[in-house]
């Protein structure tokens, strides 16, 4: 128990408080001690003056019986001292006398009056006091009862203050601890994976701060939770269905008489196409983890863009060259820059394979490149099927298909624009498309020149 965040707010503001009262109190007393001492003392002289006039007007006949009902009423405790060196002791109940020096009843007796010195203990005065004509020297001590008096005061404020302050220490604590157990509890919640959980903030202060941080943290967590659960369903998916076309058809080809001979090779094709497929996804996959991990190596090197571009765009001669697309390079002058070859060669393959993907039989792709000393712009301008403007949002997603219906005959997987948008974010790059359905696509990379690697 005494663990818990709650005793130990509590035990330390009642020690801060303790201490505090204590303190003062000792350092109030220890500047105010000779002042305390300085009015006792003058107190003590005015009972005593008075007790001489009234003495000089009674003139009693029974000087002890006087002295001590004197004292009975002032509470200071009397030592009478007489020129033959005779003392007489007027006290009250509990009362020790103090001990008077030699030299100060001498000096009392010749008719001056003593102050005890500020820093002794207890505090006694004496003044002279003559009798049937005699001198004598009268010492009135201040009283231990007196001192109780005050003692027991003190002590009362300061227990008083203790209990008050205790009081509201519980009453701050479990105000304060109150918004951290929830917090509490709602983490437990979110570490057994409930993430519709919301801790109402109570404040501006700190703590409402953290509550403001841990919802935030909570409605990411879930987001990524979701998106997790996409990922997961959407790779099953994805390697769902070659793996259902790869067993069937080979189930089909293991017995001879289910298919007809010229289709064997037809069969066989599907296969291997299919196949092709998983081994591009689980490729895409591998680089999208790579990618993400900030891990994977980023070799930044000086080279000419344009000539990549134009290498890139031999490689995939062989798809648009089948559907006949006419692709134009627009651009003049090399185009010098510094950047990760490899990376950004897998954005231009993605990027311009999307293009002839969609782009139909006998269509048109631009290629536009254009850059200022600080910045490159590339443009991939396509005339094929576009994109739905409530789509264009979504087509940087993963596994996101704009055109669901031709996946399976153009036999993408969703994660092209994806790879390409992580690297071109890698590269403290922008990239943005713009599309119009039936009249074509654009994609525009915009890269600064001079990169330095996983800069933050």
């Amino acid at each position: 128990m005494i663990k818990t965040l709650y005793v130990r707010i509590m035990a330390t503001f009642l020690a801060v408080i303790l201490f505090s009262l204590l303190s003062s109190f000792l350092i109030g007393y220890y500047f105010f001690k000779q002042e305390i001492n300085s009015t006792g003392q003058n107190d003590m002289f005015a009972v005593g003056e008075e007790m001489k006039v009234l003495y000089d007007q009674t003139k009693p006949d029974h000087l002890d019986s006087f002295i001590q009902r004197m004292v009975n009423i002032s509470a200071y405790p009397i030592q009478l001292y007489s020129e033959t060196g005779e003392v007489k002791y007027y006290s009250i109940p509990d009362t020790k006398h103090v001990k008077v020096k030699p030299e100060a009843i001498r000096d009392v007796l010749l008719g001056n009056e003593y102050r005890s010195p500020s820093n002794g203990d207890p505090t006694y005065i004496g003044l002279p006091f003559t009798i049937d004509g005699q001198p004598h020297a009268m010492f009135m001590q201040f009283s231990s009862q007196n001192e109780d008096v005050l003692n027991r005061m003190m002590l009362l404020i300061l227990l008083i203050g203790l209990i008050i302050g205790s009081v509201c220490v519980v009453l701050a604590a479990r105000y304060l601890v109150k918004q951290l157990q929830a917090l509490t509890h709602a983490t437990k919640r979110l570490a057994k994976g409930d993430f519709d959980v919301t801790v109402k903030p109570t404040g501006e202060d700190e703590i409402g701060a953290l509550t403001h941080h841990f919802n935030e943290m909570a409605k990411e967590l879930k987001q990524l939770e979701q998106m997790r659960q996409d990922f997961v369903s959407n790779v099953s998916h994805e390697i769902q269905t070659p793996l259902t076309s790869i067993s069937g058809f080979a189930k089909a080809l293991k017995h001879g008489s289910l298919v007809a001979e010229d289709k064997r090779s037809h069969y066989l094709d599907i296969i291997i196409a299919e196949s092709g497929r998983l081994s591009k996804l689980s490729d895409n996959l591998l680089k999208l983890a790579s990618l993400d991990s900030e891990h994977h190596p980023f070799e930044a090197t000086r080279y000419h863009l344009d000539e990549q571009i134009r290498e890139v765009v031999v490689t995939c001669e062989p798809q648009w060259r089948a559907k006949n697309i006419i692709i134009d390079l627009d651009w003049e002058g090399a185009v010098p820059i510094i950047a990760d070859r490899d990376q950004l060669n897998q954005v231009w393959m993605n990027v311009l394979g999307n293009s002839i993907k969609f782009t139909p039989d006998g269509g048109h792709i631009v290629i536009t490149l254009s850059f200022s000393d600080d910045e490159v712009q590339l443009t991939i301008t396509d005339s094929g099927i576009g994109i739905a403007p409530e789509q264009l949002d979504k087509v940087f997603e993963r596994f996101y298909k704009s055109d669901q219906s031709r996946n399976r005959s153009i036999g993408g997987s969703g994660l092209g624009l994806a790879i390409a948008k992580k690297i071109v974010t890698l590269h403290h790059g922008r990239i943005a498309v713009m599309s119009e359905e039936g009249k074509g696509t654009t994609v525009t990379v915009q890269l600064p020149r001079r990169q330095d690697p996983y800069r933050s």
